[in-house]
């Protein structure tokens, strides 16, 4: 079976293509040039073919005399010798006199062509037209060059054509110079064309080098390495190009990575509750009414654990997913009093409104819902029976701001970065909480897809205050009234502007809700 056959380079087709462009500019312009400078070479010949037939004619015209004897040239070779005389021809150009069809005269040779009279073809094609009663231009070719000539009849005074004078131009002597010109421009180009492959060849080779470099990355990359990067080297559309695959590189590195940590410790959580399970089975006895509820309890609850553990692994999953939120025009003040009323029954706590906020805003209040109630569940966990929860909204600055504030046991400031991870928990004091931990990593998730921060306010012993940070897109609010800032936590700065939410703080429920003791 025959290999396939190697397609051209971009390198070498970007070079191909521009020599082939330099290479058809300078045939044209050369070309142009040329055929400009063979039509000034023929108008100045006929120009001087023009004027010296005119010079004849005046000079025939005269009826001139021999100044030797004052008296007319006794025959027409004389007479031609002295119009012959009179003239001095330019370079590559000849007189030559006739009398009937011999040629008698010859004014000069061709400088830098042939000698005109040793151009048998040329004099014997003179020779036919020297008879003829008229003038006539012409031009003649012939093995040995081309001329541009003009012939003059000469005529006695009966009238009858006696000779000819004929004005000789070496035309392929006159053009010479053009073409050697055209010769060595020739040569130029083709060393021109030379070097500019040479070095079109090496700058093409610089100037797609990102791209080269980023076909070696792809070929080193593997689904276990994604380590390699491209290295970039200045800012062209190229190094640009470059610098956006090693960020996608750094993207798909970073899912792989989460991805292995997400399998290994969702591998790691699960192990867990199956191994307990597994090994209370084994060791139940199964004619043992007691131990066999007991045992039932226990795998019942595990597989509780188990099914919460799997649901916020697929929550994780579709986070990245561009659907994963879908904002709509949302009323905050009711999604407020809504997440209030599903958090009571989380826990014994005194569950109340810092702030509430009369506005629609465009989020996606199922899992804004989600999220709220997650960090009141932390709250809850976090916090002593009979201490208060309370929850806000409130706009500020052009953000929306939703938080939860506690009075539980506070996260130490190196922890505040580490429990939005996946599966990781507080290191609190006090006995143990129960978690998957992966609560605050699906409120992290949450807040960012919506284009927002998570932001931690504690202090170890007093409580915390969580915030969600969030863009306030098209958000349309009541007439404001009087300031409230955050009850409890001035840290945070969180302002509410609406009259429910200072009723809330002065215990009163806002749209007649009960904001005291659950």
């Amino acid at each position: 079976m025959r290999a396939p056959r190697r397609a051209l380079t971009v390198r070498a087709r970007i070079l191909a293509t521009v020599l082939s462009i330099t290479a058809l500019a300078l045939l044209v312009a050369g070309g142009t040039a040329y055929l400009l400078q063979r039509d000034q070479v023929d108008d100045a010949i006929d120009e001087s073919l023009a004027r010296s037939v005119a010079e004849f004619r005046t000079f025939a015209d005269a009826d001139p005399v021999d100044p030797d004897t004052g008296r007319p040239y006794p025959d027409v070779k004389e007479f031609l010798r002295a119009a012959i005389g009179q003239e001095v021809p330019a370079t590559n150009e000849g007189w030559l006199g006739f009398v009937g069809d011999r040629l008698e005269l010859v004014s000069v040779v061709s400088a830098g062509g042939v000698d005109l009279d040793d151009d048998a073809v040329l004099i014997e094609r003179l020779s036919s037209m020297a008879g003829e009663d008229k003038g006539v231009t012409t031009t003649l070719t012939t093995p040995t060059s081309q001329y541009r000539l003009s012939i003059v009849p000469v005529s006695d005074e009966n009238g009858a054509t006696t000779g000819a004078l004929a004005v000789v131009w070496d035309h392929s002597a006159q053009t010479s110079a053009v073409v050697d010109t055209f010769r060595r421009y020739v040569l130029v180009s083709v060393a021109a064309l030379v070097l500019l492959a040479v070095v079109g060849w090496r700058l093409a080779g610089r100037l797609l080098s990102p791209l080269r470099r980023l076909r070696e990355t792809a070929e080193q990359i593997s689904d276990t390495d994604l380590s390699g990067r491209i290295d970039v080297q200045g800012d062209d559309d190229l190094s640009d190009l470059a610098r956006t695959v090693n960020a996608m590189l750094a993207r798909l590195e970073e899912a792989f990575l989460s991805q292995r940590r997400l399998l290994d410790d969702a591998g790691h959580e699960l192990r867990t509750p199956i191994t307990v399970i597994r090994g209370h089975l084994e060791l139940m006895d199964p004619t043992d009414p007691e131990d066999a509820a007991a045992t039932r309890e226990l795998a019942l609850a595990e597989l509780d654990r188990m099914h919460r553990l799997t649901d916020d692994l697929v929550v994780l999953a579709k986070a990245d997913q561009p659907d994963f939120v879908q904002p709509v025009r949302t009323s905050i003040g009711r999604l407020t009093d809504d997440t209030l009323d599903r958090a009571r029954t989380l826990g014994t706590r005194r569950w109340r409104v810092d702030a509430r906020l009369e506005a629609d805003v465009e989020v996606d209040a199922q899992r804004l819902t989600q999220a709220w109630l997650q960090l009141a569940a932390n709250a809850v966990k976090f916090s002593e029976e009979g201490s208060t929860v309370a929850l806000g909204s409130a706009l500020h600055e052009g953000r929306l701001l939703l938080w939860v504030r506690d009075e539980g046991v506070g996260v130490a400031p190196q922890e505040r970065e580490r429990i939005f991870q996946r599966f990781a928990r507080a290191r609190t004091p006090g006995p143990a909480r129960e978690g998957s931990g992966l609560g605050l990593a699906i409120v992290s998730a949450i807040t960012q897809a919506h284009g927002g921060h998570v932001r931690l306010d504690s202090e170890p012993g007093a409580g915390s205050v969580f915030v969600l940070d969030l863009p306030a897109r098209g958000a349309v609010t009541g007439p404001p009234t009087e300031e409230l800032a955050v009850p409890g936590s001035p840290r945070t700065g969180v302002v509410g502007t609406e009259r429910g939410a200072v009723r809330a703080a002065r215990g009163a429920a806002p749209s007649g809700r009960r904001t005291g003791r659950s």
